[in-house]
């Protein structure tokens, strides 16, 4: 790895404050009665208004500036006319590329008041990550992540996607490793001082089972349970961990206090 990572890691901060802000700014309009493409158009204006640009907008095809998936949606979910209803939950996907470095990170939404089932569910995805995030330093293997996240997931009663996983990222939107949620300590490759990844576990009320719909990009559940997914970005260092996509509301998980 190269000896400049804190450089590096300097530019990752400036995109992954900028991506995280743009969860934060959104945050009050995620309320029953929203479509999806307003919360879309509000993300492609608070990056472009903060020196950014949005890396999914046109990537491979994609249409849209974020990901909006909402309730047995896993991820990738395209905003539209949609409208969000009361006891809804939402995973808002964004990435905001600065300097030609992406920050790419996600949140879970309440639309209003959610059943105990809705929060139970998005408490253990949220935990979920901030436990394997806290594990990671130098020298751990990648297996260690996704044993952790699986773990924590199955007592909780709830089963870990298989299908999607963590990437690589940097100047590249996804590059290795691959970061898988479900594994066993001591598989894969060992954490170097400088790697840069992204952590986001997509749990399941029910089976882990997916399939993609017809439109090639939105994944679903297929028993149709709900789904939910947190993400950040982070950085390994000599002692630990550096998360770049942190909330400056400290808007970690719902529901958010505006």
């Amino acid at each position: 790895m190269s000896l400049d990572y804190k450089e590096n890691f300097e530019q990752m901060k400036i995109a992954g404050s900028l991506a995280a802000e743009t969860l934060d700014e959104v945050t009050a309009y995620v309320k029953p009665g929203v479509t999806t493409n307003k919360i879309d158009q509000i993300c492609y204006e608070f990056i472009r208004d903060n020196g950014g640009y949005s890396a999914p907008l046109f990537y491979k095809g994609f249409p849209k500036t974020c990901c909006t998936s909402v309730n047995h949606v896993v991820c990738h979910g395209i905003p539209s006319t949609k409208y969000l209803m009361e006891g809804d939950i939402i995973n808002i996907d964004v990435t905001s590329i600065v300097n030609g470095w992406h920050g790419d990170t996600s949140r879970m939404f309440f639309v209003g008041d959610v059943s105990v089932k809705c929060k139970n569910l998005v408490s253990a995805t949220y935990n979920s990550m901030m436990n394997a995030i806290s594990i990671i330093k130098n020298g751990i293997n990648l297996g260690d992540i996704g044993e952790t996240i699986q773990t924590y997931v199955e007592k909780k009663g709830f089963s870990v996607v298989r299908d999607f996983c963590g990437h690589g990222i940097g100047k590249v939107f996804h590059e290795s490793p691959n970061v898988l949620h479900y594994g066993k300590k001591g598989d894969g490759i060992k954490l170097k001082t400088g790697m840069i990844f992204t952590v986001e576990p997509m749990v399941n009320e029910g089976i882990f089972n997916t399939k993609v719909l017809k439109d090639g990009w939105t994944a679903v559940t297929k028993d149709k349970s709900l789904s939910a997914q947190f993400e950040h970005t982070v950085g390994v260092t000599d002692a630990g961990f550096e998360i770049f996509t942190k909330s400056k509301k400290n808007f970690e998980q719902p529901p958010y206090l505006l």
